[in-house]
């Protein structure tokens, strides 16, 4: 059966036949309706309704349940292959057939084991018009395996270093989903830092003391059977540098001990994945998830770029904190490479993943279903795309084309089937296979030829009621085989419908659009086709439109009154209506205060509440219609409050005594508002040449009602009033009427007339041109004027329009000239216009400055002077001489080198001039050139000139390497800038102490040709610092200090750590920095004050004659070796306060301190807070005296101004207080 394809919509005009409606429909969309009276007696093939899925995963703790459903006519039967070969589902006891269906149940609740029934399933539906098959249905139980037993050490490492926890969950079927909790059930905090990667392992780029703990526990949830696998807990332990020296040192040597410091910072590396490249494969379709964790201390930032595009903007989104990159719907165009950068401060790196996107097969089109009559001709197209190209193959009832009964009006060309001259015989099942790598798909589509008389499936004499003015819509679906056309005819007596006014659909359906009355009557369908004939009737009904012709008022209404609203409605008679009544559009309050009676709504004792949209809504069965209005509620009316506002706008202009240049405008106030006007503002328009632009035209008093108003010439006036009061200025008046005033010569004459030069050889005069208001008529023109200054030739001129500029050639090269420039128009010309001087253009000056000489003032300053051009020589305007100079030589290697010359620009008629920044001991050269407008004249001869010596820079850089236990050796740079011979260095040092404080400086000369020298002699586990600098003839250079400490003789240290030297520059220890510490120094401060507050105790007590507890101690234990303390002035002698302490680092002056009275000099007494505590085991009592025994070390003979090279401890005078 061949079936025509028909416009949407077909349109019938008048005068035509009896109106007949041609319904045809596409060839692959045709399908048998579902009408329950269709199919009782109509053929048709099977077709699949509902399917288990492809992949089918069973919880093996359920039955199971393969599902096949199908439809076709006579009902089809059902049966399976398993494994490719038959299942007989009736062996099998547990196994049994839903009945009226495909669908299996397999009983293993009760008993059996689902891994028996794994396997590939296929369901066959067949009637005696074909078979349609399912897809093959994969059946696998799902899988929880348990974790492997295994003995997980604890990892202990040091702070900053990277670690990847493995999980390495087991094989599950569906796989699990993985994540990280402790053992409190509570997931594991990620970061950028720490997070999880797709394989479930859980990386750190680097690790905290606070990832110390011994729960780390992975765990793999299967979705499938709602069960959850834990994997054992895993120890880590993050250790400091100092835990890792306290825990190894006692089997470390010096150098493995100090070698054990914290893990420094450092570039990224990746974690995840290894080396610089990787490949990924993913289907089309799916999300493509492309990870990258790298480790480095600070922790890396991750960024993805696409190397050869950009990534799609809608479907790019960063998981992991964007370590891992996902592209959802990916397509074969997201193929590339991609690059993600791993970076921090110390370095990046980059790795790229190529991507390749592949296709399981998909759909282009389907294969449709096929119902045709005998004789047609028709086609199946099964079009499919993948990556790679899928291989169709087509089957026949289940059953390959190729071994399946031949037919003649069937053949295949690759994925279309082309049938022609069909027969009931060829009515069958075909299956479509597109295959690859990667998957495949399966349709079914039938081919049913069929012989059908029309049938008409709406319900005969069915009523239709239309209100009027709207469409109306007669349905008459149908079906017949070949395909029916529609007849539409209207009455009884068949009489054809010659309106204009009728819309056919595909589906049979007749559309009135705007029915009107006269549409009422009764409509008759009528299909055809060579097989028989169908015909139906139905009925319609125009129903008046239900309308509101009274509707609800706006209503304001005070507090406690009563308020009325009416709706009043019509309607068709033979619809009955039900009024609502809605308070902004919801219901109204359950209020007694709210009664509705047939067209009314009352509301008593209205309330502020009660305000709002008050709505009525008709409905009949057809239509509804609403109408609204406002209630708003007020209090009891006072005496109303005086409005003020600005003025209302001016009305009523009116212009008279219309003169050449002056009218007279009059004008009506508007309302003031209850504020007075205090002015009016008089605006005009120039409608000629500025039309929609308003310009102030004057202001007059608030009592004026007419202005005389001045006017100017060719102006197409018109004016605007608006008033003003206290509150503002009112909104303007309507616009006058318009006035032209009559043209008149040019009042003024253009202003800003320049005459300069652009070349040589020309003037070039240029102006502000009038505006269209000050051209005072029509033919505005120019009359340019010029002759030179100097001469006696007549003045030149030129009458130029519609420009503001004009050019003179031929002049002679900077030449002054006068210039005029005068407006005119049609009317005539402006008054003579002022006269402008002017120059022609200038050209480069032709002489170079003479006599230049130069006097060196300084090694870094020189002075030059020269004789000044003369002016005619310049030919411009002079701007200034310019010197160019450079440094061509230098006078210490003797080498010629080529520098960037430097310029410098000196304005005016200056004939001398400072060169500051020169370099000492260099070789410069110089030349002077004049600047005028046009550029620089010719340089003047070359004058060479030498800067003496300077000071040089500071040694680029020192180092102290090899300290011992009395020698420390210097490493320097020479300085980068000797600015002249090096003579010798100079090198000052000198010792400090515990407390910051320096000793004697030592002065050494070094010869110029060393770049290294060892001290030798030095004190052990001593502080220096170092002064160093280079010298040259004209004196020393800026100095560069350093620190560096010898080594610690721990023979006579025993117990304390040495000092943390190391490569390069020496680092002061441990035990020094303390002292620079804020808790220590408050410490040591609250000693001293306790101590000050025990002699003041004890001098008392001394004085009365009594005895304090250490003196009794002393007594008692006397000891040889302390130095008792003075008793004939019952002092101990002064401490030096711990408030020195703010001056620690300042060097000392050149030298010694001198002593006062009752002060020990430094140099000759050790006496101090941290003598007195050393080795003693010293506290407070409660009532703040001083317990235990205390010594005072003998005074030390100074050794050649230096003191001694034992250094007192501060850790170990803050342990004898604590």
């Amino acid at each position: 059966m061949q079936l025509k394809k028909m416009p949407r919509r077909k349109r019938l005009s008048a005068g035509r036949a009896p109106l007949i409606l041609f319904l045809c429909q596409m060839i692959s969309a045709l399908d048998v309706p579902l009408d329950p009276k269709l199919l009782e007696d109509l053929v048709q093939p099977p077709t699949i309704t509902q399917q288990s899925p492809k992949d089918y995963i069973i919880d093996p703790r359920e039955n199971i349940v393969i599902q096949c459903e199908a439809k076709g006519k006579p009902p089809p039967s059902f049966s399976w292959t398993r494994n490719g070969t038959h299942f007989d589902i009736d062996k099998d006891p547990l196994v049994t057939m839903k009945p009226g269906s495909g669908t299996l149940t397999i009983n293993i609740m009760s008993e059996g084991k689902a891994e028996t029934y794994e396997g590939v399933y296929q369901c066959t539906a067949r009637n005696e018009r074909g078979a349609a098959i399912s897809n093959n249905i994969v059946v696998r139980p799902s899988r929880s395996p348990l974790w492997t037993k295994e003995k997980l050490e604890p990892i202990i490492l040091r702070n900053g270093q990277s670690l990847i926890l493995p999980c390495r969950p087991p094989l599950g079927l569906p796989p699990p989903i993985i994540f990280w909790m402790d053992n409190s059930f509570q997931r594991l905090p990620q970061s950028e830092r720490v997070s999880q990667g797709l394989n479930g392992d859980l990386y750190f780029s680097n690790v905290l003391p606070e990832d110390t703990r011994e729960d780390y526990i992975c765990y793999a949830r299967f979705n499938h059977t709602q069960t959850i696998q834990q994997k054992q807990p895993i120890s880590v332990k993050v250790i400091s540098v100092d835990e890792l020296n306290d825990t190894v040192a006692a089997n470390l040597n010096d150098t493995e001990f100090y070698s054990a410091k914290s893990n420094r910072e450092r570039p990224p590396t990746f974690l995840t994945p290894e080396g610089n490249a990787s490949h990924k494969e993913e289907l089309r379709g799916n999300v493509l998830s492309l990870e990258c964790i790298a480790e480095g201390l600070p922790t890396p930032i991750i960024y993805w770029i696409k190397e050869d595009g950009t990534l799609p903007i809608n479907r790019t989104f960063y998981r992991n904190f964007k370590k891992t990159l996902q592209i959802i719907q990916v397509s074969e165009a997201d193929s590339g490479n991609y690059q993600c950068i791993a970076k921090n401060p110390l370095g990046a790196i980059h790795h790229t993943i190529s991507v390749t996107v592949k296709a399981a097969p998909y759909w282009i089109m389907a294969p449709q279903n096929l119902v045709l009559s005998p004789g047609e001709d028709g086609r199946l197209t099964c079009g499919a795309n993948g990556s790679p190209k899928p291989r169709i193959s087509w089957l026949l009832n289940g059953v390959p084309v190729e071994i399946a009964p031949d037919d003649p009006s069937r053949k295949i060309d690759g994925d279309t089937i082309i049938f022609s001259n069909v027969q009931e015989r060829s009515s069958a099942v075909y299956q479509c296979n597109a295959s690859n790598e990667y998957g495949y798909l399966l349709a079914n589509a039938f081919v049913n030829v069929l012989a059908e008389p029309p049938r008409i499936l709406t319900s005969a004499n069915t009523l239709y009621q239309v209100i009027a003015d709207r469409p109306a819509l007669l349905d008459c679906a149908f079906f017949g085989s070949p395909l029916p056309t529609i007849e539409w005819f209207k009455g009884a007596k068949g009489s054809a419908l010659r309106e204009d006014i009728y819309v056919l659909h595909e589906n049979g359906t007749l559309e009135i659009p705007v029915a009107q009355k006269d549409s009422t009557g009764t409509y008759t369908c009528v299909a055809r086709n060579k097989l028989g004939m169908a015909k139906n009737e139905v009925h319609l009904e125009i129903k008046d439109a239900t309308r509101i012709i009274k509707q609800p008022e706006y209503a304001v209404m005070q507090r406690g009154g009563t308020v009325s609203f009416e709706c009043k409605v019509k309607h068709d008679h033979t619809l009955i209506p039900t009024i609502t009544w809605l308070k902004d559009n919801g219901e109204l309050p359950n209020d007694g205060r709210f009664t509705v009676d047939k067209d009314h709504l009352v509301v008593a004792d209205v309330r502020d509440d009660d305000g709002g949209t008050y709505t009525c809504v008709a409905n009949t069965t057809l239509d509804n219609v609403s109408a609204s209005a406002v209630l708003s509620v007020v209090a009891p009316t006072p005496t109303p409050a005086p409005i003020y506002d600005v003025p209302n706008p001016p009305f009523d202009l009116e212009l008279t005594d219309q003169l050449d240049k002056s009218v007279q405008l009059s004008w009506t106030p508007g309302s003031d508002n209850n504020s007075p006007i205090t002015k009016f503002i008089i605006e005009y328009e120039d409608a000629m040449h500025e039309a929609g632009l308003w310009h102030l035209q004057t202001e007059v008093s608030g009592m004026q009602t007419t202005a005389q108003l001045k006017l100017s010439p060719y102006v197409n006036y018109s004016f605007r009033v608006m008033a003003v009061n206290s509150l503002g200025r009112s909104l303007p008046s309507e616009a006058s009427e318009q006035y032209l005033t009559k043209a008149a010569e040019p009042d003024t004459n253009p202003t800003a007339v320049e005459g300069l030069g652009s070349e040589p050889d020309n003037l070039v005069i240029t102006w502000k041109p009038l505006n269209g208001f000050e051209s005072n008529g029509p033919g505005l023109q120019y009359k340019v004027s010029w002759r030179q200054k100097d001469g006696d030739d007549e003045w030149t001129s030129v009458v130029v329009a519609n420009v503001s500029k004009y050019i003179v050639s031929g002049t002679p090269t900077f030449v002054p000239y006068l210039i005029k420039v005068q407006a005119l128009n049609d009317v005539g010309f402006a008054p003579e216009p002022a006269v402008v001087m002017g120059h022609s253009g200038e050209d480069l000056p032709m002489v170079a400055p003479g006599n230049v000489h130069v006097n060196v003032v300084n090694s870094t300053l020189a002075e030059v002077h020269w004789d000044p051009v003369p002016l005619k020589s310049i030919r411009g305007h002079l701007q200034g001489y310019r010197i160019y100079y450079w440094k061509a030589q230098s006078s210490s290697k003797r080498n010629r080198r080529h520098l960037e010359k430097k310029i410098l620009t000196f304005q005016g008629s200056k004939t001398h001039g400072m060169l500051p920044g020169l370099e000492p001991f260099s070789h410069y050269t110089l030349n002077v050139r004049v600047v005028n407008g046009k550029g620089e004249g010719p340089a003047s001869p070359d004058r060479v000139f030498n800067t003496p010596e300077g000071v040089p820079s500071a040694p680029s850089s020192l180092k102290i390497v090899n300290p011992t236990l009395d020698s420390l050796t210097l490493e320097w740079d020479p300085p980068s800038r000797p600015n002249g011979i090096l003579t010798e260095y100079t090198l000052k040092y000198q010792p400090i102490n515990s407390t910051h404080e320096l000793g004697p400086l030592v002065d050494l000369k070094i010869p110029a040709n060393k770049t290294r020298w060892t001290l030798k002699n030095l004190n052990f586990s001593t502080r220096y610092k170092f002064y160093f600098y280079a010298q040259t003839a004209a004196g020393s250079g800026s100095q560069i200090t350093e620190e560096a400490v010898t080594a610690v003789d721990e023979g006579k240290t025993a117990g304390i750590p040495p000092p943390d030297v190391g490569a390069g520059k020496a680092m002061a220890s441990r035990q020094v920095d303390i002292a620079t510490q804020g808790w220590f120094i408050g410490l040591m401060c609250a000693v001293a004050l306790l101590i000050l507050i025990l002699l003041i105790v004890c001098f008392i007590r001394r004085n009365k004659g009594g005895k304090y507890p250490v003196k009794e101690k002393e007594d008692a234990h006397a000891d040889p070796e302390i130095q008792p303390m003075k008793e004939d002035d019952g002092t101990f002698g002064e401490y030096r306060s711990l408030e020195s302490d703010a001056e620690d680092h300042k060097p000392l002056k050149k030298g010694s301190r001198t002593p006062s009275d009752r002060t020990v000099k430094k140099e000759d007494s050790d006496d101090s807070l941290v003598d007195y505590g050393e080795g003693v085991n010293g506290q407070f009592n409660e009532d703040g005296s001083f317990i235990g025994q205390y010594s005072g070390k003998k005074e030390k003979e100074p050794a050649e101004g230096n003191e001694s090279s034992e250094a007192p401890s501060p850790v170990n005078a803050m342990n004898s207080f604590v």
